[in-house]
């Protein structure tokens, strides 16, 4: 797989959008190299004369990635008072007004200070695009939404910040900066990657060699699967459509899940793997109308629902007094092929009569029915 920067491809596109382009560096962990090709190839698009910007580039005190910033415009950050402490972001307002033909902007999965536009830098790239301004960018494998709880439990570390796979399937391209994990660790262990004082603590957490392989497999499979996808969007787009039509994927969404997020994530992956539609239906019975169901309840399920938007479901609310037969009319009507539940939480004794997994496993004899475990506890994204 080709990871070269090859400027004279985005370049390509850049000439040819109205709407922003947007460029993906993934890399499998910190220390690969996705920022300084970043800074590489702003240096080659700026050759051929394109005005290029900095709008926000993290070097942690990495003294060649820092090297590559002179020459550069750099667009001045904007600072926040936050605790106590004075945070800087990237100024968005500052890069809309600037109105550069590409503007770089690193550690998408980040979160922003409270008193930004958006939430999360993802969205500050969102409303560059819409601008009509191409992005080059860059994350971690390990912060790809669908992959959360896969990462999670192979390496033990929790994943705090999270990129929806939508924006990764928005990319008009993705490039992977691989490297051996031994030069990897050999580039920690000799303080490129870290302070000295970080290192032996990066090498007993994160950076070990079982997580780093792990990751690195991950980061290999979904670039592969992205530019499958894409190969089957510029060629074959009659045939992605018929195996789309024959396997729709669709979440079944419970008013309160302790494992919507993990059930969501889940359907996201199976389908992108596919490559087909899918859905998020709930449906809502009699006992659960908004004037009978609870705030907290609500609540969750309005942000369950935002969730399964940005992983790129298509969501249903339907309204049935039996949810098992109101679920499988949809799933026929709309050309579903694979069903996802969630395993409930409820003791054996109080299931065995009436049971909604029971029930759908039973009637559904035409479809295939995956069930989510309970395995671990559903966690914020």
């Amino acid at each position: 797989m080709d990871s070269r920067p090859r400027a004279e491809d985005f370049l390509e596109l850049v000439e040819r959008a109205r709407r922003g382009r947007l460029k993906v560096y993934i890399g499998f962990a910190a220390g690969v190299g996705k920022t300084y090709r970043m800074l590489e190839e702003a240096h080659a698009l700026a050759k051929r004369g394109v005005d290029v910007v900095v709008g926000f580039v993290e070097t942690h005190g990495r003294r060649e990635t820092a090297a590559l910033i002179d020459g550069l415009e750099v667009v001045p950050r904007r600072s926040f008072e936050y605790r106590g402490l004075s945070v800087e972001e990237m100024d968005l307002d500052a890069v809309l007004a600037r109105r550069p033909q590409v503007a770089l902007v690193d550690e998408i999965a980040h979160t922003n200070v409270p008193g930004s536009r958006n939430v999360r830098r993802y969205q500050d790239v969102y409303a560059l695009l819409e601008a009509g301004i191409n992005v080059i960018c860059a994350f971690n494998i390990q912060h790809l939404e669908s992959l959360k709880d896969m990462v999670e439990r192979a390496t033990e570390v929790r994943i705090r910040e999270t990129v929806p796979d939508s924006f990764l399937k928005q990319a008009d391209q993705v490039v992977n900066l691989d490297l051996a994990v031994e030069d990897l660790l050999d580039r920690l262990r000799s303080g490129k990657i870290y302070a000295a004082e970080k290192v032996a603590q990066a090498l007993g957490r994160f950076f070990q060699e079982d997580n780093l392989s792990t990751l690195r497999e991950l980061a290999l499979r979904e670039v592969a699967e992205s530019l499958g996808r894409a190969a089957l969007g510029q060629g074959r787009e009659q045939a992605a459509a018929q195996r789309a039509a024959s396997e729709r994927v669709m979440v079944c969404l419970a008013s309160q899940s302790p494992r919507a997020s993990a059930l969501l994530r889940r359907g996201a992956r199976l389908a992108g793997r596919l490559n087909t539609d899918w859905y998020v239906v709930y449906v809502e019975t009699p006992g659960e109308a908004p004037d009978r169901i609870d705030a907290t309840a609500q609540r969750q399920l309005h942000a369950h629902i935002e969730k399964a938007r940005e992983l790129g479901a298509e969501v249903v609310r339907l309204q049935g007094i039996d949810p098992v037969e109101t679920l499988l009319d949809f799933a026929r009507s709309h050309a579903v092929a694979h069903l996802l539940i969630g395993r409930s939480r409820k003791p054996w004794w109080r299931r065995l009569r009436g049971d909604f997994m029971r029930r759908m496993v039973r009637e559904a004899e035409d479809l295939d029915v995956s069930i989510v475990g309970t395995h671990e506890p559903d966690g914020a994204a």
